[in-house]
């Protein structure tokens, strides 16, 4: 994607980044409760945990990402619920006996400031346009008015009007397009998007092709649906928050663009882009259970032996499924009987 500049590599980033400092922050909580257990304080008084820097860092990476699409507002809708869960979760495990009371106003509170921050930052990524004078939008209300200058709420005013308009576009865009797809044809690579295409060669062939195709290597997208199966499995089965919290930041990515296929909205396959590090993250989750635990083992078991050799051989076919098909990723000059040979899908993928 950054060959062709789209901004979902952008709005992935700020998702991962978020994503490390909601992990961080669920960590240093639960070790602060720890110490205060090791320290021989009573949880049920309400101690002190001190200031949650990593939570502030996250909110603020979430801004970020909806400063580059809008859709990063499902994770942080998703990452305030995760908040919430997290403390409940740390004053249950330390013995506070009132662990859901005691949780939900903090946790209220602490979403309502998730999406304060975030709302901070995400207007910050507009300092540019308030800054100006002839950005878009930018004295619509005075000049539909016949005012001589804005009013000190306009340039608020202004940018909410902007962002309806955008939202209306967006959401009646309904033109048909070439490489347009459908939610649940992305993790099956039902539709890729064709980025560039050349037949001049040189190849040393009579025919020849050149192409960047925005595919994902087979292989481990068509392992992300088993993959998410498995993950739920192991999550009700380990009752892991780690493998629920895997699964819907996945399902974030993906399910809430299901609402706009009724209207026959145009998307397109890398839509699907901010949930792939989580769907990746599945596939490593299920590979590690696979493998088994370190300890717990029956003296002798070959489990991890035999769970290793699963997975490394699983890694190295995707590395050579990568390779193979890195030709028409990079648009390398290969003959036309090679590009077609690619073409797995026939004319879905052309």
């Amino acid at each position: 994607l950054s060959r062709a500049a789209l901004l979902d590599i952008f709005l992935m980033f700020w998702i991962v980044v978020a994503f490390y400092f909601l992990v961080l922050d669920r960590e240093q909580r639960r070790a602060r409760w720890l110490a205060v257990l090791e320290a021989g304080r009573d949880p049920n008084r309400r101690p002190k945990l001190g200031f949650p820097w990593y939570r502030i860092a996250c909110a603020i990476a979430l801004g970020l990402a909806c400063g580059v699409k809008w859709s990063g507002l499902w994770y942080l809708i998703l990452f305030a619920i995760a908040v919430a869960v997290f403390d409940m979760s740390a004053r249950r495990s330390a013995g506070v006996r009132r662990w859901i009371t005691d949780s939900i106003p903090e946790g209220i509170g602490w979403a309502f400031a998730i999406v304060g921050l975030a709302v901070l930052a995400y207007l910050g990524t507009w300092w540019g346009w308030f800054a100006s004078d002839d950005g878009y939008f930018r004295h619509w209300y005075a000049q539909s008015n016949g005012l001589s200058g804005d009013r000190f709420i306009d340039p608020l005013v202004n940018l909410w009007h902007y962002h309806v308009e955008a939202y209306t576009f967006h959401t009646g865009l309904s033109s048909k397009h070439q490489y347009q797809s459908w939610p649940w044809q992305w993790l099956l690579l039902g539709r890729p998007v064709a980025f560039y295409w050349n037949t001049d060669g040189p190849c040393g062939a009579a025919s020849c092709a050149s192409e960047i195709l925005l595919l994902g290597t087979p292989l481990l997208w068509w392992s992300f649906l088993p993959a998410l199966v498995a993950l739920v499995w192991l999550a009700v089965a380990r009752r892991d928050s780690r493998a629920w919290l895997i699964l819907v930041c996945a399902l974030a990515g993906i399910v809430p663009w299901f609402r706009d296929m009724p209207e026959h909205r145009t998307m397109f396959y890398f839509y699907a882009l901010p949930a792939e590090p989580f769907l990746v993250l599945a596939v490593v989750y299920v590979l590690g259970a696979i493998i088994g635990p370190a300890r717990h083992l029956r003296p002798n078991s070959d489990q991890r032996l035999i769970g290793a050799i699963i997975a490394g051989t699983y890694v190295l076919l995707v590395a050579a499924c990568f390779a193979y098909f890195y030709p028409i990723y990079s648009g390398m000059d290969i003959t036309y009987t090679e590009w077609f040979s690619r073409m797995w899908l026939g004319s879905r993928w052309v």
